[in-house]
């Protein structure tokens, strides 16, 4: 089977680079980074990756206006998005997940497990 390939999303970049190393040495997955909603945009209809991790909170383009635009493309809205948030209230957490997310991880994330975390949320198998 082919490797996994996921979109990180995040205007942070040391975020970018803990998530991606993450996921890299735990999973042997393909990660591509992006600075910015519409840097994300342009990589996630070229490359076309399996999952994106999305920062909800980004200067110009905010997470939910990247996850419309997102779903708005028929070439990325079949791709899974799992919003990245430090926001950690419950009604926060309701309203991502009524946009219709995959699911939506907190930050800080644990590095050892995000990959699991990952891997739950969209069902795949380690």
């Amino acid at each position: 089977m082919a490797a996994k390939r996921i979109l990180i999303i995040d205007d942070e970049a040391d975020i970018r680079e803990v998530a991606q190393l993450s996921l890299e040495i735990s999973n042997d997955w393909e990660v591509l980074t992006a600075a910015s909603g519409q840097e994300g945009l342009k990589i996630a209809a070229q490359e076309k990756p399996n999952a994106i991790l999305l920062d909800v909170m980004m200067p110009d383009m905010d997470g939910p206006t990247t996850w419309q635009c997102l779903q708005d493309n028929p070439a990325t809205q079949d791709i899974p998005v799992i919003f990245l948030t430090a926001k950690v209230q419950a009604t926060e957490q309701r309203r991502y997940a009524e946009l219709g997310v995959t699911a939506v991880l907190t930050k800080p994330f644990d590095p050892v497990s995000l990959a699991d975390r990952v891997a739950e949320a969209l069902n795949w198998q380690l």
